[in-house]
């Protein structure tokens, strides 16, 4: 299903030329189809499962790109330290107006989630 699902959102980021990846829109289909569905099949969680497991080694590759490339890095770091703060404040701000927008929409009050 995972596999079907990537190849399905990369023939429609291929197809109709998205600028989005193919992997994301399969993850989307997936999202969908799920919802659909009503739950998660057991077949699949734990297929999620065995590759959340090992997670941690997609992180090698950039790790060692950074060690690679420090003195690139280095150079470029007035440039880059803005852009990452810049980046996080902004999806930092996305993510509470759309939290405080879904609050709303669905009526959760500060009671109900224990705030006083």
């Amino acid at each position: 299903m995972l596999l079907a699902c990537q190849m399905l959102g990369e023939l429609v980021a291929r197809g109709l030329s998205l600028p989005v990846p193919g992997p994301v829109l399969g993850m989307v289909i997936l999202l969908v189809g799920l919802l659909v569905r009503g739950g998660v099949p057991d077949s699949l969680r734990l297929a999620g499962e065995g590759l959340l497991r090992y997670l941690t080694l997609l992180f090698v590759p950039a790790g060692v790109g950074l060690m690679v490339h420090g003195a690139l890095i280095g150079e470029e770091l007035l440039a880059i330290v803005p852009t990452l703060v810049g980046s996080t404040a902004l999806t930092l701000a996305v993510t509470a107006w759309v939290l405080a927008r879904m609050q709303r929409r669905f009526g959760v009050e500060r009671h109900e989630r224990g705030d006083q």
